[in-house]
């Protein structure tokens, strides 16, 4: 009996230092995981942070150079200036609206013209940002406004709030991510807030800009680190009961979560959430359909369709944009080419593409599949040259262009008139279409100089044999107008607004 009563302390012992010895491994490789899992939470929000401010300087860097070309206007009549004021508003990416100052007073706005308001340049973040929570015409709707001055000369350039509070949404949603100008700050949700920061409970991180006056603060909400590994350690909990030490070890292996735009986009694409929408052209004389423009639009799972504008900006900054245009390419032949056949005449169809398509010669074989994939002079593929990027005038554009024009694919300069390399690009390429931006088609019926500067542009294109397309025609005031003048094509909400494949289809059934 005393034997037995020995052997049972024996075993109790036994199992209460198993118990313990098992206890101690995984309590250690517990706490090794909370520490890791506390670090990669820290790196998350440092990562994201540099992340939005990257994402934000290069958002500032157009408003910043919308208010360097309009500095030097300061001082001259607002009616002599106001068209360049409005002409940044239309070309530069983000940019809502401009103003010019004189003596701290603003006395010229692209939105209202002439306008009388006195500044304090104090209020702007080391004189040079202010994050206001409205203005006049949207004063529920945040703003970021840039000011550079120069003596008495001042301009000012503001970035709708919308477009922040989108970075500080779609980077990272997990992520809490604020922007802090001065003593106001945003929050993803759009909303304007005063007074201190808030305090993220988890892995706070606040980094500040080397360039311009305004600091990011990321962070996580209460319990995001159990949470954190709840969701990501599953595997290592069980591991933990065998292996004991070993599990710190391999913690130090698990993949980091994607944070970055790119990534979002990058899964997208695989995603096949990029589609393409369709935009009608038309004759100018009778009106009848001839073409469509073929626009890129995102079918995003949780934000529905997201805006062009949001991310054709960053999908060229990362690189993504020649695969991009590739997919949109292919689903624009499936779609179409299946009516090919009952095409009477080619059907023009416009693709855009930038600097990034231009550095090679893959687009020449893009575009030979494209067209084979129709039915034989059934359309009339054009592209079109946008000017977000500068594409250069290289042996290797010179070669590309000639081969396109060799396959019969016609050659257009999107935005005709509003950017830099315009006149660029007719001097260097051989182009076969002009297209007229919107805002010069909006001055019809505006002042004579904005009359002049159209039909100067009509007269050029017609001096130089190349076809036109105006773009943004909403009103038969502007469709007769422009057919008066020989337009060859007129493109805008009068004749169609960008519609999804099949609504087109159904739409082109009937032209």
């Amino acid at each position: 009996m005393p034997l037995n009563v020995k052997n049972r302390r024996k075993r109790g012992i036994r199992i209460a230092v198993t118990v313990l010895s098992g206890l101690l491994p995984v309590l250690l490789g517990f706490a090794i995981l909370c520490m890791q899992a506390e670090r990669t939470l820290q790196q998350s929000t440092r990562l994201t942070a540099e992340e939005a401010v990257h994402q934000f300087e290069l958002m500032f860097d157009n408003t910043a150079e919308a208010a360097r070309e309009l500095l030097p206007l300061a001082g001259q009549r607002c009616n002599d200036v106001k068209l360049a004021l409005r002409e940044q508003v239309t070309r530069r990416p983000f940019v809502r609206s401009t103003n010019l100052v004189w003596d701290d007073s603003i006395y010229c706005s692209s939105l209202f013209g002439d306008y009388q308001e006195k500044i304090n340049a104090g209020d702007y973040n080391q004189g040079q940002l202010l994050l206001m929570k409205g203005n006049p015409v949207t004063p529920d709707s945040a703003l970021l406004v840039y000011r550079l001055s120069d003596g008495l000369r001042g301009a000012l350039s503001a970035l709708d709030g919308y477009h922040l509070s989108n970075v500080l949404r779609l980077i990272d949603r997990k992520t809490l991510l604020v922007l802090q100008v001065g003593p106001n700050w945003l929050s993803a949700d759009g909303r304007f807030h005063d007074g201190a920061l808030p305090l993220f409970a988890v892995a706070q991180n606040e980094l500040a800009s080397s360039r311009y006056a305004f600091t990011v603060a990321a962070g996580f909400p209460e319990g995001e680190t159990w949470r954190y590994m709840k969701s990501e350690y599953p595997p290592l909990f069980s591991l933990l009961m065998f292996f004991g030490v070993v599990s710190g070890s391999i913690g130090h292996v698990l993949q980091k979560r994607a944070m970055s735009p790119r990534h979002e986009m990058q899964r997208a694409m695989e995603a096949a959430e990029f589609i393409p929408y369709f935009q009608p052209v038309v004759h100018g004389d009778s009106k009848q359909w001839s073409g469509c423009e073929v626009l890129m639009r995102w079918n995003h799972p949780k934000e529905g369709l997201v805006r062009p504008d949001l991310f054709i900006p960053f999908a060229e900054y990362s690189g993504l944009i020649v695969p991009m245009t590739r997919s949109l390419m292919q689903q624009t032949a499936t779609l179409l080419a299946p009516l090919s056949a009952s095409f009477k005449e080619p059907f023009h169809i416009g693709i855009n593409i930038t600097a990034s398509h231009c550095k090679d010669l893959d687009l020449v074989e893009d575009c030979r599949e494209f067209i084979q994939a129709f039915a034989p002079g059934s359309i009339s593929l054009v592209l079109e040259l946008t000017e977000r990027e500068l594409i250069e005038p290289t042996a290797m554009t010179h070669q590309l262009f000639e081969q396109l024009h060799g396959l019969g694919v016609m050659i257009a300069i999107d935005d005709f008139g509003t950017g830099h390399s315009s006149l660029g690009y007719l001097r260097e390429f051989n182009v076969d279409f002009l297209k007229i931006d919107q805002s010069f088609v909006a001055m019809i019926g505006g002042d004579a100089l904005s009359r002049h500067i159209l039909d100067t542009i009509i007269e050029l294109s017609a001096k130089l044999d190349l076809a036109i397309v105006a773009e943004g025609v909403e009103t038969p005031e502007q469709s007769d107008y422009l057919t008066a003048h020989g337009v060859n094509f007129l493109q805008g909400y009068l004749f169609g607004r960008p519609m999804p494949a099949e609504e087109f289809i159904n739409a082109l059934s009937h032209h």
